[in-house]
């Protein structure tokens, strides 16, 4: 049994990690760390608290420690976590830059333990979907890629606020930037160039609240993009191919349903539902055919999974260092761009290994 220690119980910690690791055979939620308040023990009664960094890390039982704390904060924390020769999980974005994505990439290396980004999205039923769907080729020969996480959220969460701060780590470049950025390298590895524009939408000032990303590729055109006001959302995905197209509009359910619970029990769990399936559409003899694609089962809980398979060196770890170091370097080149008005061409040079 791997003891995990979680950093933080605001809504990453409380929705996404406490539940998940609770519902993973092979791994306890053994404690929580909340500096004043008590609210993980209210939904956990049997886990410990600590109110502060060093009193966990001196927890000898703990075998895996996660970071889900704000952004701005996550770079420190990891960096004491490894310090102290604790693997350690990080939800996204792992650091702010990609220099100090490297240097926990070398800490880790150094103390020879794990260094995981959360990029649970790779678990999206939708994603997963769209993967099994370009390794069938079903569409010929892929010519457009357009990935999008749009909102309409025009006034802040009250309990979210240093969302709008950007020494914080906030904006949606860096909100959603990383699960969208992570899910295009994955399928399509390192672009050549990024081009982009990041901007506030929303009345007055502020962080940036929209993006629109453009990853070069031979041969496809890659977008990702969000933002804070549309109503209705664009398509979450939309490919063209040679062949035909695909359309799939909503967002995967699983965030929406951890929300409601403390450990995952329904046996259907990351299904969607029929009436949410993406649409396939494939030109024949001048016309077309129409079909809904069978949605593959999304399911967070994989990536935790993985984890403990990892640290009983059963299995490569399911994200690393480096995967965030790269989607860094995106977000990166996708500022820089905005800024300047123009496409970046992409160093991979300088790649941690």
């Amino acid at each position: 049994m791997i003891r995990v220690g979680l950093i933080g119980f605001g809504m990453a910690g409380r929705v996404f990690h406490a539940p998940l690791i609770s519902s993973v055979e092979g791994l306890q939620l053994a404690a929580v760390m909340e500096r004043t308040s008590n609210k993980a023990v209210e939904r956990y009664p049997a886990i410990t608290v600590y109110r502060t960094l060093e009193a966990m890390l001196a927890d000898p039982s703990l075998g895996l420690i996660v970071v889900a704390t704000p952004n701005g904060t996550h770079f420190a924390l990891a960096r004491e976590i490894l310090r102290a020769g604790k693997n350690v999980v990080v939800d996204k974005p792992m650091t702010l830059t990609s220099e100090e994505a490297a240097e926990l990439i070398d800490l880790a290396k150094t103390q020879k333990v794990l260094l995981a980004p959360f990029f649970n999205r790779r678990w999206d039923s939708d994603f997963l979907t769209v993967q099994n769907l370009l390794h069938e080729g079903l569409l010929g020969r892929l010519v457009a890629f357009e990935s999008h996480l749009d909102r309409w959220r025009p006034a802040p969460l009250k309990e979210r606020l240093w969302k709008e701060n950007a020494e914080a780590g906030g904006g949606t470049l860096l909100d959603l930037g990383p699960h969208l950025a992570d899910q295009a390298l994955v399928l399509f590895g390192k672009p050549n160039a990024v081009s982009a524009e990041v901007v506030r939408e929303k009345d007055g000032p502020g962080v940036n609240d929209a993006f629109t990303i453009r990853m070069r590729y031979p041969g496809v055109a890659v977008t990702i993009a969000a933002n804070s006001l549309s109503m209705p959302a664009a398509p979450r995905f939309h490919l063209r191919g040679t062949r035909g197209g695909y359309v799939k509009s909503g967002v995967d359910q699983q965030e929406a349903a951890l929300g409601k619970v403390t450990r995952i029990d329904d046996l259907a769990w990351g299904q969607e539902p029929q009436a949410n399936w993406g649409v396939l559409h494939v030109g024949i003899d001048g016309g077309s055919v129409t079909r809904p694609v069978s949605a593959l089962r999304g399911d967070y809980r994989l990536f935790y999974a993985g984890i403990r398979d990892a640290l009983h060196s059963k299995a490569p770890a399911p994200a690393t260092g480096v995967d965030a170091w790269r989607v860094a370097r995106v977000l990166e080149r996708a500022a820089e761009s905005s800024s300047s008005r123009c496409e970046i061409v992409c160093d991979w040079s300088d790649e941690p290994m």
